[in-house]
């Protein structure tokens, strides 16, 4: 599609700035197909825009491919097909008329909860988060809520209370967590972005599983996402997406002003970063004690080659804090899981079995009962990560390391009825790289720039200062435009 001047004039404001965007970064594949399920956001949103599409059309369009593609990968928690073919018809914003779901964790408007579990049936929550009513007032229309697994507390999505979601390149391996269906949705292209959240990993991790787009965001960028009385703010919202444009537009939609966040503003980014960047090259975990798998090795050595060539000065180093972080944040993780089996003991007046919760959230939950004595103490040295990161950086611009120890496992691997120690043992040895980030607040993206021998997706993870998702949103660019990802589908498309 041809985009015109009065297109662009008309929209106003962002909305001009992602027409322009849509317009200026389209790509021939997309601009002439005639499959809505290859269309990104932007692109549709253009078109919607430009009346060459109407929002109900790209809506059930999207249900269709939701009730076809669903029966395959089983990412849909609960479905309101019905509300979304309404609410497409008054559909209005920079967003307007665009698919996607919300994720498991949060509260839509007269929309059920679950969480996961089987804690707390029938839920429904009397007000949306911050975020959520701000990310539905962009435009997009929900076809309800994607899966998650169980308070999100893992890095599959494979609860017992919906079952497997599997992953479209594989359906005998694992989506990743704990945004995994929304990564799979993406993937699978029934929506071309869906609202995820990011406490240890949980828009990096599944994003690497699938093979999508997934920035989280700097703590503060974004309207709040978690309760206020947490010593650490771990949690931030944004998306899954298959392209830059799309996180990039997203970013720049959702950003609080300046005043509000106290980071430096965050503009629509439209091109590759500028600027030749000094790049820390870290491939092993804290303390070099957890190694990664020879071919997640072997993918990430080749992106930091791909940066060289580039231009980017890459230099190999050592991750910035020890193994006492892991411990640190393991017991930090096990407070939230003993503070919503508290939360359920108090509401129910019944003690904590295993009909309402797994076997991990139970163990989480137990395991920060023993050692609650010492929770203050790994707060204060995790509190002291963020002051770390920020002279680390001093030194780099950038970081790349692997997102994952190992490419997506198979399903089961994580499985909800293992034993805790079984499962925090694989759990520990598998996510390495993500938390650092939640813990120092500052901002991190895993990019789709490998596949594994297997045909299994495996992301770069870019992590930045506090604050510069400027700079990882352009490192995006200049990668897919480097290393174009765009004509790779999984197994299970469209």
């Amino acid at each position: 599609m041809s985009l015109t001047r009065r297109h662009l004039m008309r929209s106003g404001g962002l909305g001009a700035m992602l027409l322009t965007a849509a317009g200026a970064c389209s790509r021939p594949d997309q601009a002439g197909s005639g499959e809505l399920a290859e269309l990104d956001a932007v692109e549709t949103a253009a078109r919607i825009k430009a009346g060459d599409l109407s929002a109900e059309e790209a809506v059930g369009a999207a249900i269709e491919r939701a009730r076809r593609i669903d029966e395959k990968v089983n990412a849909i928690a609960t479905k309101t097909f019905s509300a979304a073919r309404e609410s497409a018809a008054s559909a209005s914003g920079v967003m307007g008329g665009v698919p996607t779901f919300i994720k498991d964790l949060y509260d839509v408007t007269d929309v059920p909860t679950g969480f996961g579990s089987r804690a707390f049936p029938f839920y429904k929550g009397d007000e949306q988060l911050p975020y959520v009513t701000a990310f539905l007032n962009t435009g997009v229309v929900s076809l309800g809520k994607s899966t998650t697994p169980e308070f999100g507390l893992t890095a599959t999505t494979e609860p017992v209370a919906t079952g497997e979601t599997r992953n479209p390149w594989d359906l005998d391996h694992s989506s990743g967590g704990s945004s995994g269906g929304a990564a799979a949705l993406v993937a699978s292209g029934v929506v071309p972005i869906a609202h995820a959240t990011d406490g240890g990993g949980s828009i990096r991790i599944p994003a690497s599983c699938c093979g999508t787009v997934g920035l989280k965001v700097s703590r503060g960028r974004t309207p709040k996402g978690e309760p206020a009385d947490m010593a650490l703010a771990l949690s931030t919202h944004g998306v899954e997406s298959r392209t830059m444009r799309d996180t990039a537009a997203v970013s720049a939609a959702m950003a609080l002003p300046a005043s509000e966040s106290g980071l430096a503003p965050l503009g629509l980014v439209t091109r590759p970063v500028k600027e030749r960047l000094r790049i820390a090259l870290i491939m092993d975990g804290p303390g070099g004690a957890y190694v990664a798998d020879p071919a997640v090795r072997e993918a990430t050595q080749s992106v930091a080659a791909l940066c060289e060539e580039l231009g980017h000065a890459v230099e190999e180093a050592a991750f910035p804090v020890d193994e006492q972080f892991s411990a640190d944040f393991r017991l930090y993780w096990a407070a939230m899981a003993h503070r919503v089996v508290k939360l359920w003991e108090d509401t129910f007046h019944l003690p904590r079995n295993g009909l309402a919760f797994e076997p991990f959230t139970l163990g989480l939950a137990k395991m920060f009962e023993e050692k609650e004595a010492t929770f203050g103490d790994a707060v204060a040295r995790l509190q002291k990560v963020e002051g770390v990161m920020a002279a680390f950086h001093g030194d780099y611009d950038v970081i790349l390391s692997p997102v994952l120890r190992t490419p997506p496992p198979e399903t089961g691997y994580f499985g909800a009825s293992l034993d805790y120690d079984t499962m925090i043992g694989r759990l520990t040895d598998y996510v390495q790289y993500t938390p650092l980030y939640n813990v120092s607040g500052a901002p991190a993206i895993s990019l789709p720039l490998s596949m594994s021998p297997d045909g299994l997706p495996i992301g770069a993870m870019f992590g930045a200062g506090m604050g510069r998702e400027d700079l990882l949103i352009g490192i995006g660019f200049e990668m897919e435009e480097a290393r174009p990802w765009a004509g790779r589908k999984p197994a299970v498309f469209g």
